[in-house]
């Protein structure tokens, strides 16, 4: 198996896109990306809503408010 180096590197023949198609790749992942920035954001809402859900139901728990030994014997 053949090192790889700079030279090897500078041999190897790359294609690049034209411009336009440049342009119109960065657009699209622009466009994607923002989609998934808003995903993020959603889960992230929900991880919260989740963290604050626990906490109540423990502090419920602790204050008598709810019987969590329902279901044991």
């Amino acid at each position: 198996m053949p090192k790889i180096n700079r030279d090897t590197l500078n041999e190897l023949r790359m294609p690049i896109p034209s411009l336009p198609e440049q342009t119109s790749i960065a657009a699209y992942l622009d466009k994607e990306t923002v989609k998934l920035d808003e995903l993020v954001g959603k889960v992230e809402e929900a991880v919260e809503r989740l963290q604050e859900y626990r906490t109540s139901l423990i502090t419920a728990a602790v204050t008598g408010k709810i019987d969590v030994r329902k279901g044991f014997k």
